[in-house]
């Protein structure tokens, strides 16, 4: 790479487990593609989200932003534009970020007529970006695409995403779509990336954001993909005797366990998701795992086109998820609470000028909020000190960072303004329904919002996140421990845009919104 701007690559797939990479040592997963890329990069074994679901988990991503400072808690709540976002400072250093996908930004209504059609929906587009391809969930652009190629689309979005031959409405079938493996969403994606780089000046350097839905649900995928994994393989679930014992453990969980439907994952099913059978658990997560072999696939279609390009070794790939996926742990699927199946994440980093890393990997403790401020650096842009995430470019050259981080720390929020559900179930106000995480190698601690109860867990003893110790005497001066560290990491964390400047007799002195400013 010369001495010019180079390109970068960011790729979400969203609710990809940070434990389904082989690379990782998953024992049945295989994903020769990202493995390739962590060959030639850094893979951060311990990442995780910092929140969820999708909006939340992306303003994270986006912003470098704690939830507690981003304020974005659900889908549709808006991102107030008082935020810089990771497409605004690529666009401030000169390249034109293009985005391929969605990025479920729910802009901001201040400022906006009542009647424009983008207050109707949480997948408006982060700002800065230029869209070259959407793909929302709606997925019109997609099918209208398949349509092109002769494929009967009638159904829509989500019921195309059925086995051709019709779904049982209490078992899962592991039966394609009416799609092939090169007219997926993720293969359609790919191809209009591919499509655009070839547009792409020789020497011109680009900024690309592909965002993925697999393998998000409705969990179906066609073959080969659909019968590559045996639904009897694959780790055991973290979970008790049944899922009663669950929800009887706290009260979120018997919350939680009992919104679950199974039509939200396989379209057409009936019935609650905790009372699937282990067998339906596991063709579940068999279908999961071709989920991810079928993005793994068109990962190395992209690689192979950037490197036809010529532009491989000018190109710095991000490889991540926004959140995970329960699959089967707890008796759950999707994302959200305080389990570990929802919050890590894979993360690679490759960049082509730091060869000598190729191929580590990193033990300690990262976050979504960390992504933002190490592609400012690797960009040469200004530093943002206000910013609660903290570079991973030392990692990249071999180095420990100074006072690095040794837990994680996610939030979830599970307010619900539009039909307050959670706020009718448990007698709280909305800005009572949230949840704060810290989790150390050794331990986690979970601190609920409302009056609900703590929990703290022993994960030397315990990694399944079964028994909840917080009421233990055994344990109260850990939990003491832990919610005080819980406490000043908030503190430390509050919102620091204008706190780090100060005006003086000789004007602004510190950090003001992305400037560095000394006195005149």
């Amino acid at each position: 790479m010369d001495n010019r701007r180079p390109n970068v690559l960011l790729i979400t797939c969203d609710q990809w487990r940070g434990d389904c990479l082989s690379a990782a040592g998953h024992p049945v997963v295989k994903t020769p593609n990202a493995d390739a890329l962590a060959a030639d990069g850094v893979l951060f074994r311990r990442h995780y989200g910092g929140a969820a679901p999708c909006s939340p988990a992306r303003a994270c991503l986006y912003t470098g932003l704690y939830q507690m400072n981003n304020r974005v808690c659900r889908n549709g709540t808006p991102l107030d534009t008082r935020h810089g976002n990771i497409a605004l400072a690529a666009r401030a250093a000169g390249y034109d970020p293009t985005l391929f996908g969605y990025t479920d930004v729910a802009l901001d209504p201040r400022g906006m007529a009542d009647a424009d059609p983008r207050l109707r929906s949480y997948e408006g587009v982060l700002p800065g970006f230029t869209v070259r391809q959407a793909l929302p969930e709606h997925q019109k652009q997609w099918l209208s695409w398949l349509r092109a190629q002769g494929i009967d689309t009638d159904a829509g979005s989500p019921a195309i995403h059925r086995p051709a031959g019709g779904q049982a409405r209490s078992d899962v079938s592991h039966a394609p779509p009416v799609y092939s493996k090169d007219q997926t969403p993720t293969a359609f994606l790919a191809g209009e990336f591919i499509r655009w780089l070839g547009e792409q000046e020789q020497g011109a350097p680009w900024f690309a954001h592909i965002s993925f839905i697999s393998p998000h649900p409705p969990f179906i995928v066609p073959e080969p993909y659909n019968t590559m994994y045996d639904p009897a393989d694959g780790p055991a679930f973290h979970r008790t005797a049944d899922w009663q014992s669950e929800a009887a453990s706290h009260p979120y969980l018997a919350y939680d366990l009992g919104r679950q439907e199974r039509t939200k994952f396989v379209p057409g099913a009936e019935g609650k998701v905790p009372e699937w059978s282990e067998e339906n658990f596991r063709r579940i997560r068999a279908i999961y795992y071709g989920m991810i072999s079928e993005v793994d696939a068109q990962l190395g279609r992209i690689w192979q086109a950037i490197k036809a390009s010529g532009a491989w070794d000018d190109t710095i790939i991000v490889l991540t998820s926004d959140h995970a996926e329960m699959m089967g742990d707890h008796f759950m699927l999707g994302k959200g609470g305080f389990f570990d199946g929802s919050y890590h994440i894979p993360l690679v980093i490759r960049d082509p000028r730091k060869g000598a890393e190729a191929g580590s990997s990193v033990d300690h403790f990262t976050e979504a909020v960390d992504v933002f401020p190490t592609l400012l650096e690797l960009i040469d842009a200004e530093p943002q000190p206000h910013l609660d995430g903290m570079s991973l470019g030392p990692w990249l050259d071999g180095k420990m960072p100074k006072d690095w981080r040794d837990a994680a720390h996610w939030e979830f929020d599970f307010r619900a303004i539009a039909e307050s559900d959670a706020e009718h179930h448990f007698g709280i106000a909305p800005r009572q329904c949230n949840l704060a995480v810290i989790r150390t190698e050794k331990f986690k601690y979970v601190h609920f919002g409302g009056g609900l109860p703590p929990l703290l867990f022993d994960l030397r003893k315990d990694p399944g996140e079964l028994s909840n110790v917080a009421n233990d005497p055994a344990y109260l001066s850990k939990r003491l421990e832990f919610a005080e560290r819980l406490l000043a990491w908030r503190a430390e964390h509050l919102d620091q845009s204008l706190a780090l400047a100060e005006l003086t007799e000789d004007g602004v002195v510190g950090h003001v919104a992305g400037r560095l400013l000394s006195p005149t």
